[in-house]
């Protein structure tokens, strides 16, 4: 790939859009499932629970999530409209039900109440966060006291190897992420990390380091 290609692709991972937005998010789910599957299994979700994802891509997972118990109610987040329009699309049974609703937003501020929410994941958007210690505010407002929150991303020591995270993307380590939560109102619960094997998105196979830190209210 070339410099130009590079930029192109992260400006996808940021935001999918059109026909390649479309293939990049077939592609993040299928890179992606471990990490999200990692993120719902440390999320504590009660029988009829609200629980909000932040950059739900194609939403495909949607199943596994919902499975977890009874009467959960999803909420999905994007900030692009094609990742809406493919979730709404792959989950129009759940949506017609009310079981799940996806809604856009502008990457800030969280559309919901105070206290309104059980539990909150996102999977690989933390190097996108505009404001993270603003959007870290708005989660706690809408978290129920107790609430968890958790945050899955990959390691800087993995994402620095590759071509594409120069362009616009924060890595953190858990040092970084320690310190960040640390200018919030949270408290770190937990720390898990898990290593895999994974194709690259730029079609290599290699081991990824990820970690989930589970913050709470």
């Amino acid at each position: 790939m070339n410099d130009n290609d590079l930029k192109n692709l992260a400006a996808q991972l940021r935001q999918p859009d059109g026909a390649m937005g479309i293939e990049v998010a077939d592609m993040m789910h299928t890179t992606n499932i471990g990490m999200t599957v990692h993120a719902i299994d440390r999320l504590p979700i009660a029988e009829n629970s609200r629980i909000l994802e932040l950059g739900h891509g194609n939403g495909k997972h949607l199943p596994y999530l919902l499975q977890q118990n009874e009467g959960i109610t999803y909420y999905g987040l994007e900030i692009s409209k094609a990742m809406r329009h493919e979730a709404v699309s792959h989950s129009q049974g759940f949506v017609e039900k009310k079981q799940a609703v996806f809604q856009l937003y502008d990457g800030l501020h969280i559309p919901f109440a105070d206290h309104y929410l059980d539990g909150i994941f996102t999977v690989n958007t933390i190097y996108f966060w505009q404001d993270p210690e603003f959007l870290l505010s708005e989660l706690y407002r809408v978290l129920k006291p107790g609430g968890r929150l958790n945050i899955t991303f990959a390691q800087k020591s993995f994402m620095e190897i590759l071509p594409f995270t120069k362009y616009g993307f924060t890595l953190y380590d858990n040092e970084k992420m320690e310190q960040l939560i640390k200018k919030s109102p949270f408290t770190i619960a937990d720390m898990a990390t898990q290593v895999e094997a994974i194709e690259s998105k730029t079609g290599d196979r290699i081991s990824r380091e990820f970690t989930t830190v589970s913050i709470e209210k």
